[in-house]
């Protein structure tokens, strides 16, 4: 007797499932991760910083060439340049201006005397002519008594400090005076102190304009003279 056939089917079976060594049910394998997370986030990271430090360095580099240098400042000329001068007797330094002075000069000094007196004998030229300069620091106890000496010996015929020429500390070829009509007076007051100068050319050229401007920047010659 022929028995009925039955077609096997997908569905009336299930899958075996795979049993380990032990008896139990082996654990699904796992697959490989997927591409998309190999290397994990350190990649990006590290891509992301390799970014940061090129665009610093981009801009430090931008900084550095198209930033201008800081501008220097004008270096101003001193005032004695163009004259050539040098110290040629002094600094002459005392105490007691009466005994240094001459004329109604000499009788402030007796009513008030200097603290500190410095006189110096400078050579120079203007235009290429020699000239002979008397440079005098005189320290006053006070400013008011600085302006009074300076207000006295800017009026003619008052006297003066004795220069290094007229009392024969320094000397000089044919008698030149510096202390005479032919010389160029100018003073200027800083405190309590009073710079006094006379000065001529060698040759006695009488060019007063050119000696206005030798003495002016004689001025400032005083300043090697403090103490």
């Amino acid at each position: 007797m022929v028995g009925a056939r039955f077609s096997r089917s997908s569905g009336d079976t299930a899958p075996l499932r795979r049993v380990g060594p032990d008896g139990l049910p082996a654990s699904p394998q796992a697959g490989p991760p997927p591409a998309s997370a190999a290397g994990g986030p350190g990649r990006a990271v590290k891509g992301a910083g390799l970014v940061a430090i090129a665009v610093v360095s981009g801009l430090l580099w931008y900084l550095i060439v198209h930033t201008d240098p800081p501008p220097v400042a004008d270096q101003q000329p001193s005032p004695t340049a163009g004259y050539d001068f040098v110290l040629a007797e002094g600094p002459v330094v005392a105490t007691d201006c009466v005994a240094k002075s001459y004329g109604k000069t000499k009788q402030f000094f007796d009513d008030t005397n200097c603290k500190r007196l410095s006189r110096a004998i400078y050579t120079g030229k203007s235009d290429g002519r020699p000239v002979l300069v008397s440079v005098v620091l005189v320290t006053m106890p006070d400013a008011a008594k600085a302006d009074q000496l300076k207000t006295l010996t800017d009026t003619d015929g008052t006297g003066n400090v004795t220069d290094l020429v007229k009392d024969g500390t320094y000397k000089t070829k044919g008698g030149l005076k510096l202390s005479d009509e032919a010389g160029q007076y100018q003073s200027s007051v800083s405190g309590d102190s009073i710079t006094i100068v006379l000065a001529k050319f060698l040759d006695q050229h009488p060019d007063k304009v050119a000696l206005a401007k030798v003495t002016a920047a004689a001025l400032h010659l005083s300043s090697a003279l403090r103490p």
